[in-house]
């Protein structure tokens, strides 16, 4: 089962928040943005997680909180929002009405090359190159949908209450990594960061990596043949890989 408002939480900080990664990997995404000024999209939902997109010139940043920004779109729960992920919910924005056309001309053809790129067709994914940007695009939305839900999802928060202080380094050989700490309890994921791990999980390749966000390989097989490697404080390690288990059901949700 899932939980609607860790959901949102997962929408809005791993989902939303890969337009970071997409707008510095991605050209077609790039010129979407090319050319644009300063400008950011606000979203509140309501019992939710509120954050705000900001956008300049081919570059996108997430940050916490909303209230200063540009164009303010408000959902009265979590459901509501995560419609707007789905494609079933149009919010109506409370603020920012002159900057509709930002909304219209980049925002949604920006989001639409997003799901592209983390909802592929079969033959997309037979160009390397698409390969390999889905794959770090996951990869990005996997390791903050991880901290999410170790802060919220009622079943995820009981393992990272037995994660001790302390940094673990995903990566995938060769491409993208992440630091997840834990502090009192509290994950938070830093993108292309190496940090200070105490315990590591390293990917052997791409294509492993793909095959494990897809399910298309079991991940203790690939532990005992080597394919995947763990060091470190295996303890850490052993409670962030059930929070993972967790991550695959919510982002099919």
């Amino acid at each position: 089962m899932t939980d609607a408002k860790t959901l949102a939480y997962i929408n809005m900080f791993a989902v939303l928040g890969s337009l970071e990664n997409l707008c510095k990997l991605d050209e077609q995404a790039k010129n979407i943005l090319s050319g644009t000024k300063p400008v950011s999209i606000g979203f509140d939902v309501k019992d939710g997680p509120k954050a705000t997109l900001n956008f300049e010139d081919g570059e996108c940043l997430l940050t916490e909180g909303c209230s200063d920004c540009d164009i303010r779109l408000p959902f009265s729960s979590p459901e509501k929002f995560n419609g707007l992920i789905d494609g079933t919910v149009t919010p109506v924005p409370t603020k920012g009405f002159s900057k509709i056309g930002f909304l219209l001309k980049s925002f949604v053809p920006l989001t639409n090359r997003l799901s592209e790129v983390l909802q592929p067709t079969e033959e997309a994914l037979r160009d390397p190159a698409f390969f390999e940007l889905n794959t770090r695009m996951t990869f990005y939305v996997v390791t903050v949908a991880i901290s999410q839900l170790g802060n919220h999802d009622p079943i995820s928060t009981f393992s990272a209450q037995n994660i001790e202080d302390g940094e673990i380094l995903m990566s995938i050989k060769g491409g993208p990594k992440a630091i997840i700490r834990s502090e009192n309890h509290v994950l938070t994921t830093f993108k292309d960061s190496e940090g200070k791990p105490r315990s590591v999980m390293e990917f052997g390749s791409m294509q492993l990596a793909n095959d494990l966000f897809n399910d298309r390989v079991n991940s203790l097989a690939c532990i005992g043949d080597g394919s995947i490697t763990m060091k470190g404080m295996i303890s850490m390690l052993d409670n962030m890989n059930r929070i993972l288990d967790r991550v695959g059901m919510y982002l099919a949700s």
